[in-house]
C-alpha cells in the first residue's frame, strides 16, 4: 500500500489540494484524478506540498498536466510549501518556476 494521501478542500476563491507522503508511479492515477477534479472546480488550484516527502517524474508530470489543463481553462495551478527533496526536484525540472508559488493562500506573481 503506497504511503500517499491527497486531500482537497474548497476555500475562498480556490481549491487547496494537500499532498502527503510519497508521490510516485504507484499513485499516478490518484494524483491525476485529484488534480483534474480540482482544476475543473476552481480557476486557482493551490497544491500544498508541505507534507510531501518524495516526488518522482510521474508526480512532476501530474503537476504539469494539471497546469496545462488549468491554463486551457484560463486558470492556474500554484505551489505552496515545497521543501527538501521535493523542492529540489521542482527546481531541477523547472516546474517550480513554471507553476509559481503562493504564500498564505495569496498568489505570488501572476
Amino acid at each position: 500500500m503506497p504511503n500517499f494521501e491527497a486531500t482537497t478542500r474548497q476555500e475562498a476563491g480556490h481549491v487547496r489540494v494537500t499532498l502527503a507522503g510519497e508521490c510516485d508511479l504507484a499513485v499516478r492515477d490518484e494524483l491525476h484524478a485529484v488534480l483534474e477534479t480540482a482544476v475543473r472546480t476552481a480557476p486557482l488550484v493551490i497544491v500544498d506540498l508541505g507534507a510531501l516527502d518524495f516526488l518522482d517524474s510521474s508526480g512532476v508530470h501530474g503537476l504539469v498536466a494539471a497546469h496545462l489543463e488549468a491554463q486551457s481553462r484560463g486558470g492556474r495551478v500554484a505551489l505552496l510549501n515545497p521543501s527538501g527533496a521535493v523542492a529540489a526536484v521542482l527546481d531541477i525540472t523547472g516546474v517550480g518556476t513554471l507553476l509559481g508559488s503562493v504564500s498564505d493562500g495569496k498568489t505570488a506573481g501572476g
